[in-house]
């Protein structure tokens, strides 16, 4: 295996796997975690990476490795790598669901085609993570997207939770669909009342 500094993470940007890659590739599989952790450190950036990383994020169940193989992920921030964590928003391990949405979250852009799909999953907990996507997209279109949501969603919590990603970005376009949501909910009452707060937050912006 070729000789790689322990804990060194020197930064490499071919897009394609080449020598300069090969030995931190290698590095992945090393049974030492400062080699795995300097080696997913150095992959950051290198598209071709994705399939390696997204091997070892699989099966990597160091914390700190796993927080550099994300990190790697998220500075590559293309739609492999964003494919590459979306299976773990249904990871049964909180830890799991809570490190990949905020990797996610980092990248708004890449993130964007696939949040109505995940908003309009069969299962509620995805659902309520994909609210978070939205909270760093364009307000208009975020407004967009949790309108879309709350005019079809019959779960309170999930209603909630786009309810307060509103708070932060709305806009006024999601006035009536917040009207109308705490009218459908009416008998839920923390529900009305969050959406009553939100309603004079987004209304005491500016248009």
């Amino acid at each position: 295996m070729p000789f790689i500094k322990r804990g060194a993470s020197t930064p490499v940007t071919e897009s394609k796997p080449g020598e300069a890659t090969a030995p931190h590739i290698a590095a992945l599989s090393s049974p030492d975690a400062e080699m795995r952790w300097g080696a997913a450190r150095a992959l950051g950036g290198v598209a071709a990476a994705v399939p390696v990383l997204a091997a070892a994020l699989d099966g990597e169940q160091n914390p700190r490795v796993r927080e550099a193989i994300m990190t790697a992920l998220m500075r590559i921030g293309d739609e492999a790598s964003v494919r590459t964590l979306l299976p773990y928003l249904r990871s049964q391990d909180a830890r799991q669901r809570s490190a990949a949405i905020e990797t996610l979250q980092a990248l708004p852009g890449a993130v964007e085609p696939f949040v109505a799909a995940l908003l309009g999953d069969a299962d509620t907990d995805v659902r309520l993570l994909a609210t978070e996507l939205a909270r760093n997209m364009p307000p208009k279109h975020a407004t967009l997207v949790l309108c879309d949501l709350l005019k079809k969603e019959s779960h309170p919590n999930v209603c909630a939770a786009a309810v307060e990603v509103l708070a932060e970005v709305g806009t006024r376009d999601a006035l009536p669909t917040l009207k109308a949501c705490a009218e459908r909910f009416a008998n839920v009452p923390f529900l009305p009342f969050a959406i009553e707060a939100t309603i004079a937050r987004i209304s005491s912006t500016e248009s």
